[in-house]
């Protein structure tokens, strides 16, 4: 993996959600991480489109995020608890 990293948009994204949530909102940030780092290998240097918004759901947790590929980033945008 190469430099790539996460964050939230807008930065208070995570405010008010249990520490569960955060926890779990931050282990799929890590796994999405590792998974668009592998499959844009080029990162910066990508000239092609990138693959929009996407979601990532779970049993109590749905995650909106872009994959920033010349950023080599992560944002989430959205997180919906279901707990």
């Amino acid at each position: 993996m190469s430099d790539w990293s996460w964050e939230v948009h807008p930065d208070d994204l995570l405010e008010g959600l249990p520490a569960e949530a955060r926890e779990q909102v931050g282990q799929i940030a890590r796994e999405l991480v590792v998974r668009d780092s592998m499959v844009y290998l080029d990162g910066k240097d990508y000239e092609g489109l990138g693959p929009g918004v996407r979601t990532e759901r779970r049993p109590n947790l749905l995650l909106t995020y872009l994959t920033d590929v010349r950023g080599e980033r992560v944002v989430l945008l959205q997180v919906v608890w279901l707990a």
